[in-house]
Parts: structure tokens; C-alpha cells; sequence
């Protein structure tokens, strides 16, 4: 399903994004392709396939038990540089 030069731009203003000429070019192939893929996916034959809700039936991650925390003087002595009972880091942010 080839896209138009007029639906990339369209795409593109709900994207809030420029473009150059050369980058419309691109992303018209570019999008066209995946369309075409999905294409392809619609082929599939689906009967009997229980749609799911959710990718991920089963979780890796550990139960979320709640304990005793460490005590800061063990915590403090992890920082490379603290200030008090705080750690001193690096100012991310310009004022």
C-alpha cells in the first residue's frame, strides 16, 4: 500500500515534525514497506485464535514482598559523595 507524498505530510504535521525533501522521500518508502508487512499479516489465517489482552501472560519478576530497609549509614557508604544524610550528585539541570 504505497503512501502518498500528501499522507507522509500529513503525518508529519500530526507528528509535529519537518521535513526535507529528501526525508519525505524516505519515509514514504520507508512507511510504505510497513504497511505493505501488515499487509501480509492480514493473510494469516487467525480461526480459532483466542485473541489475547495482554503479550506478557507470565511475569519474570520476583513477588513484591515488603522487608526491612537497609540502614542509611550502610547506604550512605555506597555514595562516592554525600553531603550529611544525603548524596551529593552532579547538577543535572541549568539554573
Amino acid at each position: 500500500m504505497p503512501l502518498s507524498r500528501e499522507e507522509v505530510l500529513h503525518v508529519a504535521s500530526l507528528c509535529r515534525i519537518h521535513l526535507t525533501a529528501e526525508e519525505i522521500a524516505r519515509l514514504q518508502q520507508q512507511l510504505s514497506d510497513i504497511l505493505e508487512q501488515f499487509e501480509v499479516l492480514q493473510e494469516v489465517d487467525t480461526e480459532g485464535v483466542v485473541p489475547e489482552n495482554h503479550a506478557a501472560r507470565s511475569t519474570v519478576m520476583r513477588p513484591d514482598v515488603s522487608g526491612a530497609s537497609a540502614r542509611r549509614d550502610d547506604v550512605l557508604a555506597n555514595a562516592p559523595d554525600q553531603e550529611g544524610e544525603f548524596f551529593r550528585i552532579q547538577a543535572v539541570l541549568e539554573e
